[in-house]
Order: structure tokens, then sequence, then C-alpha cells
């Protein structure tokens, strides 16, 4: 039975992934500042909660060391958690951009590296998945730092699959587009203004969390055990470009 930790995996995408992960029979970790607001379960299977400001590299590296300890293993990390406020780039203290691109870049950075010590040691040495976003793939007004910190994820990611492809270890990313939460109002608007946007996506809505799950659980699991250094989209078939609904000729 596998041991899989989820970042940011109390609430949101986080918890859908944790799901997901339980329903494969892994022992889950979530981890986060807070705890969940209920016990998170699936299939009567419960996640095991510890706290975790993932910004702080000591407290990473002890998170790792006390879940394998405890568990046996550390055979799975999903860098999940992570997120902005919308503040345009002009406004507030610079000490907020930086603390965006902290969490979202470095903190999969301190994790990853102290889940690596712990995987490159085990027979079958371990999976990371860190949970990008289209943000970082084009511009991103409004959350500039956060598309920055996920554009560099991206290649973080590309880069520690090579240099631990030796060890043993994996590492991946999902490309998450538009995902459903319990947050999903502050950033769209009412459920009109939900249906609107998750019209503009090819198949029609937004991303359920654990479907954002059952692309991690794949990306860990043995199915691709050849997969490494890849970046997954999970956005619902992509952005229509904007010009073809400016545009007055070739109208369906």
């Amino acid at each position: 039975m596998s041991v899989a930790v989820i970042t940011g995996g109390t609430r949101g995408v986080g918890a859908g992934i944790a799901r997901a992960f339980l329903r494969t029979g892994a022992q889950v970790v979530i981890c986060a500042r807070h705890p969940p607001p209920r016990p998170l379960t699936a299939d009567g299977r419960h996640a095991r909660y510890l706290p975790l400001d993932v910004r702080d590299p000591e407290a990473a590296a002890e998170f790792c060391d006390r879940v394998a300890r405890d568990h046996g293993s550390l055979d799975v990390l999903v860098n999940n958690a992570g997120g902005a406020p919308y503040r345009p780039l002009a406004e507030g203290a610079p000490r907020r951009h930086a603390r965006v691109i902290e969490l979202n870049l470095l903190a999969p950075l301190y994790l990853s590296r102290a889940a690596h010590a712990l995987m490159r040691t085990q027979r079958g040495g371990g999976a990371i998945v860190m949970v990008g976003s289209v943000s970082g793939t084009r511009p991103s007004p409004g959350t500039a730092a956060y598309g920055a910190a996920k554009a560099g994820l991206e290649n973080l990611a590309r880069s520690m699959a090579m240099e631990w492809a030796g060890d043993g270890v994996r590492v991946n990313t999902v490309v998450l587009g538009m995902a459903r939460t319990e947050l999903t109002q502050l950033h769209y608007g009412d459920e009109a203004g939900v249906a609107a946007v998750g019209a503009t996506v090819p198949l029609g809505r937004l991303a359920e969390p654990e479907e954002v799950g059952d692309a991690c659980v794949f990306l860990a699991s043995d199915a691709a055990r050849y997969i490494s250094g890849a970046s997954l989209a999970v956005h619902g078939g992509g952005e229509r470009p904007a010009f073809l609904d400016a545009a007055n000729v070739n109208k369906p």
C-alpha cells in the first residue's frame, strides 16, 4: 500500500486529490496550516491531517521524515498547495507578491527536495506530481506573480525529472484549468457567472476536484512508470481564442 502526501489537501482541489488517492487504497496524509473543516474520507477510509507551513523548508523536511517514520515510506508527493488573491501587479506591497511566489514555487521546491531525500533510498523510488496552472502558460493579469510562479514550477519539474531519474524518482506536472471548489464564486461570481465561465470551456464546464485527482493518481501510478518530465493538461480542451468570437465572418 503506497503512502501519498497531498499538500493543501484540506479543501478544494487538494481534497479532491486526497479522495482520489484514498479510493486507490493508499495511505493519505494531507497537510496545511489549518485542519479540514471535517474529516476527509472516501470509500470509508480517512486521510490523516498534519499541520505544516509549506513555505518553511526546515518544517518541510521534518514533516516528510515524520511521514516516512510513521507510515514506513513516502511514495507519492502531490504539491497542490498554492493559489493567489486577485491583485494587479502595480498594487500592494512587493512582499505580498513575493509571498505568492514563495507559496507556489519555493514551497514545492522545499517539499520535493525533502521527499526526494527519502524516495531515493526506497526500493521503487517515488513519484512527485506538481499541480500547475494554465496561468503559467499564458498571460495572467491580476495574478501575475502566481502565473510567473506556475511557469517556473513546470520548468522546475522538468529539471527535477532529469536530475532525479537515476534515483528512481519521477516528476510530472498536471496543468490545471478552471475547477469548481467552495471558493469558485470568489473568482467567477454567482452561479450565473460560474455557468458563463464554464461555457467558455470546450467541454462546457469547470473541472471537478476528483477529476484532477484522477489525473494525479495516473501520473503517480505504475501505468505512468515511463512518464517523467511531462505536463498533462487538465483543462477541458483549453481556452477558445477570443478573436473567433470577435470576428464577424466564418460564424457557425
